[in-house]
């Protein structure tokens, strides 16, 4: 999966939604993209550790083990860490204002770009109605949404067979239906709100795996997507651009070539939007 190429150094990186413990995590792909992608900040954006799942199944091969072991020595070498976590890692929000291992624990955070913008960092659950107000349908959509990756699973094994590779059923379905459109629509909005209402310049968050960088009337909103259906992170460059890396589609490209030897040593990985 990984080819010889130079390592890209950002300002920041911000990945969410990892859900280790899960057999729809994709550790692979984000141990790839850690080990061609550095920075000098790595926020962890919630729902790391699936705490829903692990409850339920113990599943944690050593890939899971592998993706903690890189975040804790990123922590070692002097990167500064932060965990804010999610909905399905929240018992680690008993612990915030700690540190552990170098990586801090912390609710939020205000991120001050090199530009000088200034982004709320937040999981973004608490804007989420159904698990604010309706917990135990956001435990029956968990499990609708664990089908769905099982068929997604099965799908890209068909797939693989056939000599294509990876590519989201779950993620496509989602951008086509119209329910999931208007709570994504909705969830945007919220974020929205409550940036203007905190007099910050925009916000940081991830809880609905759809990466997304776009203005939304004077305030920027940044989703930093996921590591189960799409493999995308958020990057801040030096200037303090901001732009979201597709690392599947990385992968994808690279997956087209014959020999890893034929992938230009500096080729970028695909990108999406930017501001």
């Amino acid at each position: 999966m990984s080819a010889s190429r130079d390592v890209k150094q950002y300002r920041s990186i911000w990945i969410s939604d990892v859900h280790l413990g899960t057999r729809g995590c994709k550790a692979e792909y984000l141990l790839d993209f850690l080990k061609h992608n550095e920075s000098d900040h790595l926020y962890l954006v919630g729902d790391i550790v699936d705490g829903w799942r692990l409850r339920k199944t113990w599943y944690w091969p050593q890939a899971h083990n592998d993706v903690v072991q890189k975040i804790l020595r990123r922590a070692r070498k002097g990167v500064q860490v932060y965990y804010i976590p999610g909905n399905h890692d929240e018992a680690a929000r008993d612990y915030t204002g700690l540190q552990f291992g170098g990586v801090q624990v912390v609710e939020e955070m205000i991120h001050v770009t090199a530009d000088g913008r200034q982004l709320l960092v937040t999981h973004g659950d608490r804007f989420d109605v159904v698990v604010k107000y309706a917990r135990w349908l956001a435990f029956i959509g968990d499990n609708a949404y664990v089908v769905l990756l099982q068929v997604n699973t099965l799908f890209n094994w068909v797939r693989r067979k056939l000599g294509f590779p990876y590519w989201s059923l779950s993620a496509f379905l989602k951008h086509k239906t119209k329910t999931a459109v208007e709570f994504i629509g909705n969830y945007e909005t919220a974020l929205g709100d409550e940036a203007r209402r905190r007099k910050v310049d925009g916000v940081v968050c991830g809880h609905i795996h759809t990466a997304e960088i776009r203005d939304m009337e004077g305030i920027l909103y940044c989703n930093d997507g996921d590591w189960v259906e799409s493999c995308t992170a958020l990057v801040e460059h030096p200037c303090g651009r901001l732009e979201i890396i597709d690392w599947a589609a990385d992968i994808r490209r690279r997956a087209a070539t014959t020999l890893p030897a034929r992938i230009p040593a500096k080729e970028k990985p695909e990108t999406v939007k930017a501001a």
